[in-house]
């Protein structure tokens, strides 16, 4: 008889509460088939482990860690590569990923994994990076076991409505995850069996249009399906289900009609098919926007103050269950290590300034063109004069004082406020981010090892990538960073919420289908509501050039950016280019900065995207376990 395996140490916490019922079973972790769909305990921690093992709702990480033997839901070919599932998973170092291969930040060191050599030179034919096949596929057959099992379960007629929905929704958020990867992948919706035809067994790929349909048509059902408010904070509910819809339709539509549909209809849709996809993510955000309980976050905004405007924005994603969060991944509970769950996961750790347990952070390090796209408050561009930045010397006051509050939110860099900061030229508590010291009579200190009158020529912030010949940009993210984690034990300290969808986003949703279904007010409006909110100058005129830096900036470093320049099909020129940082040279004697600006941080070869790489590769070794995949254009 079959043994379904369910980690319950690791989700006993996902949702607000756990069952101490199920806690009392034993064995804990393995039960029979026959067992697991008579007992309503046990039917509801198997639909939660799906939630576990959905890991790309968490900024497309792609991996689960639940102990060092290896998660039941790693089924890619490299897990038994402890290196690959542990650094691509959730909980660790995979929420990074499409941070850094995109042009929001680049890899400095600290990761157990990276795409340094994937963004230099494009994803190759083996691929292997940020995958979701096989992982995919594993909760993908778990779900639909799920769904087929449940109506003849003992739970209430009302209960097996919703949560066999929540698996559906679940499973359309894994082809949604597929179908921006690889175009069209075999849609599957039942349980293979080892006597099943071999059309099921070993699946043709569906055409890319086949996919979304489902997606959306998945969406939308379930979202009549599924309460306005759930039993259990963290489960999808209606908003959620349009949310994804919204999402989705408004991926298919930018493919329908900036992407090209390929001969077979694996990749590409029909371009005709545009306006009724933006259509769907028109309506569903709208309905979102203006039916739900659902409001833009605005607690800590205090008339015009910039402190207050900063603080609300960061306030987003600290504070938990806010009015914006539509649907949440919960963090929480005890740390890994030492003996402790896996329900946390490594933000703080990877992304936070100095101190750090191993003298790190700022694992992904934000290009200056990020920062150049935030305006100033007055709605003037934010583009700097570069010759004139390094023509003289700064306050960090001077240099950067005025600019719309998401970046002081969204971004940190030298003279940044940051507990236990190590005391240099700002004194203790703030960030010491310069990397060389002229002298008073003018020399240049360069040597990390090097000081002058008490004050070391490399701050504390840049001294680990100094001391290692590493490039860093200037720039670190605040965002998502709890200033009361502890960042001086290991991995898995953070326990900020993730939002899985937020209402900001909706708005820009919304905008960007009303833009190319030519309802240029509705766009503007929507759009104005996201900078009113930020505490930034009001458009006069839209346009989606407009829109598009507004989701850079919005939503810079939750997984969207990488995404949206493939679906618009702009990666092959925004991620063909060389990136920009800076390096801050303190005076000695003014306590001012010389502003350094590299043009090619990155190194001297420039980061690429191939045209072929709007979608990933099947591989060949997929190809060669089922003969009847079809590899995508320009991988053979």
């Amino acid at each position: 008889m079959k043994k379904i395996y369910i980690a319950i140490v690791l989700f006993g916490t996902l949702f607000s509460s756990c069952k101490d019922d199920l806690l009392d079973k034993a064995p804990l972790d393995r039960f029979t088939d026959a067992v697991v769909w008579k007992d309503p305990a046990l039917i509801d921690a198997f639909l939660l482990s799906q939630y576990a093992y959905t890991p790309v709702m968490i900024n497309d990480a792609t991996t689960v860690f639940t102990s060092w033997d290896g998660s039941p839901s790693n089924r890619d070919p490299r897990s038994g590569n402890l290196r690959y599932w542990f650094g691509n998973s959730a909980q660790t170092f995979g929420t990074g990923l499409s941070i850094e291969i995109s042009d929001e930040a680049k890899y400095t060191s600290g990761a157990w994994t990276n795409v340094l050599a994937e963004k230099i030179f494009g994803i190759s034919a083996e691929g292997g990076v940020m995958e979701w096949w096989e992982n995919s596929y594993y909760t993908i057959r778990n779900l639909n076991e799920f769904i087929e099992r449940v109506p003849s379960s003992p739970l209430s007629d009302r209960k097996k409505a919703i949560r066999v929905a929540e698996a559906r929704f679940l499973r359309a958020f894994c082809y949604f995850a597929m179908v921006k990867r690889y175009g069209g992948v075999p849609l599957l919706t039942t349980v293979p069996q080892l006597d099943s035809p071999e059309e099921l067994l070993y699946p043709k790929r569906n055409t890319e249009q086949e996919l979304w349909d489902f997606i959306i048509s998945e969406t939308k059902e379930i979202s009549e399906i599924l309460p306005p408010v759930q039993d259990e904070y963290g489960r999808a509910n209606k908003w959620a289900a349009l949310s994804l819809h919204a999402r989705a339709a408004l991926f298919a539509g930018s493919i329908a009609k900036y992407g090209t549909l390929n001969a077979n209809k694996l990749t590409g849709l029909p371009s005709n098919l545009s306006q009724s996809y933006f259509q769907k993510a028109y309506d569903a955000s709208k309905s979102i926007i203006e039916d739900s309980p659902y409001k833009l976050y605005t607690d800590d905004v205090r008339g015009n103050d910039l402190e207050g405007r900063v603080q609300n924005f960061k306030n987003i994603f600290l504070k938990k269950r806010n009015s914006e969060i539509i649907m949440a991944k919960q963090h929480g509970g005890k740390s890994f290590d030492p003996g402790g769950g896996t329900s946390t996961w490594s933000w703080d750790i990877c992304h936070a300034p100095r101190p750090s347990v191993w003298g790190q952070g700022n694992y992904q390090a934000p290009y200056l063109e990020l920062i150049e796209a935030f305006d100033y408050i007055d709605g003037t561009s934010g583009t700097l004069d570069r010759n004139y930045v390094q023509s003289r010397l700064w306050t960090m006051d001077e240099l950067w004082k005025n600019r719309d509050p998401r970046f002081y939110a969204s971004i940190w860099t030298n003279g940044t406020p940051w507990r236990d900061a190590v005391a240099s030229n700002f004194g203790k508590d703030t960030i010491n981010f310069h990397q060389g010291l002229i002298t008073e009579d003018g020399t240049l200190l360069t040597n990390f090892t090097a000081s002058y009158k008490g004050m070391p020529a490399v701050g504390d912030q840049s001294y680990f990538h100094a001391s290692t010949g590493i490039a860093n940009t200037g720039f670190g993210i605040m965002k998502y960073l709890d200033p009361t984690a502890n960042n001086m034990i290991w991995l898995m300290e953070s326990r900020t919420d993730y939002a899985i969808f937020r209402l900001g986003e909706t708005y820009l949703n919304f905008a960007e289908a009303a833009y190319e279904l030519s309802r240029t007010n509705d766009a503007l409006i929507a759009v104005n509501e996201i900078r009113s909110r930020a505490g930034v100058q009001q458009l006069s005129s839209i346009t989606m050039d407009k829109i598009r830096k507004e989701r850079q900036v919005e939503l810079a470093f939750e997984n969207h950016r990488y995404w949206d320049l493939r679906r618009w099909r702009e990666a092959e020129t925004k991620l063909s280019r060389p990136f920009s940082g800076i390096q801050y040279v303190l005076d000695y004697s003014t306590k001012k900065y010389k502003v350094l600006i590299h043009d090619r941080i990155d190194g001297e070869v420039d980061p690429t995207f191939p045209v072929r790489n709007y979608y990933f590769p099947i591989t060949v070794a997929r190809r060669g376990q089922n003969k009847n995949l079809e590899e995508n254009p320009d991988y053979n």
